[in-house]
């Protein structure tokens, strides 16, 4: 069992980060106290866990971790100083959300990639997916546009000519199998699979699922030139603090890149 906080729903998240994470505020703005790092389950927070139990310590680094389970909460707590970074999103989706939300918070360092993957109870291969099958899809903008290009380099669909990160079902020409889209909250993904035919399903929701995205998934993000690596980040203007600065440094060490390695058999990808 982790021993870290693990808050289900961003309405749960705020009553906590008032009453719970109110004592963790004064350490953070400064760089004296602890650093409390908001992240997702899996892996982030394993692998963050990791650093803690295992070279913290010898550099100094006081290191608290908080786990949250939706892709909104860790941000709006680093913006508000309830924590003092995040590790759970890739670039596209921070600046989707900057952009909405009028925050400013910023990359430090990009540590992992998730490959994103197409799974499925019914069906053993893409092509075995029947006319009018439905596939559930993650509903944030940039999840959204990132699984339908999964579909696309996967031959399912076809989308417009240089469409980016804000492609929806609208922008599909082609669509040979009649696929249905059902739109869920990223997290709901994986559950829905006994419902659907199909789903894409983010990876570090798959690995909590049990899924292996190198073994199960049907359709499998290419790693090569993936703008979607994980990385730590901060409000703006914290990127110089110390404590950011270490947990920087040891979160791309060998001796993370040999865990990423060891624990999650290519379904993780080190990204430094």
């Amino acid at each position: 069992m982790r021993n870290t906080a693990k808050i289900t729903t961003a309405v749960l998240a705020a009553g906590a980060l008032t009453l719970g994470l109110s004592a963790c505020g004064a350490g953070n703005s400064g760089s004296d106290g602890p650093l409390v790092v908001a992240a997702s389950p899996v892996p982030h927070a394993e692998i963050l866990n990791y650093v803690k139990d295992n070279l913290a310590k010898k550099e100094g680094l006081d290191l608290q971790v908080k786990e949250f389970t939706d892709y909104v909460t860790p941000n709006t707590a680093t913006q508000d100083g309830s924590v003092g970074a995040n590790y759970f999103q890739n670039k596209p989706y921070l600046d989707d959300f900057n952009k909405k939300n009028g925050t400013d918070i910023v990359p430090v360092v990009t540590v992992h990639l998730e490959p994103l993957g197409l799974y499925s109870h019914k069906v053993k291969k893409a092509d075995d997916l029947k006319s009018g099958a439905t596939v559930a899809i993650p509903n944030d903008t940039v999840n959204e546009a990132r699984a339908l290009k999964l579909l696309a380099a996967g031959g399912l669909i076809t989308l417009k000519a240089g469409v980016g990160n804000e492609a929806t079902p609208s922008d599909i020409t082609k669509n040979p199998k009649n696929l249905k889209f059902k739109e869920l909250e990223a997290a709901q993904t994986p559950r829905s699979l006994d419902d659907v035919d199909a789903a894409v399903v983010n990876g570090n929701y798959a690995i909590e699922s049990d899924l292996k995205p190198s073994k199960d998934a049907l359709v499998l993000e290419s790693p090569k030139n993936n703008p979607y690596g994980n990385f730590l980040a901060v409000k703006k203007g914290q990127e110089d603090d110390p404590r950011v600065k270490k947990l920087a440094k040891l979160l791309t060490s060998p001796e993370v890149k040999k865990f990423i390695q060891d624990k999650y058999a290519g379904s993780v990808l080190a990204s430094f």
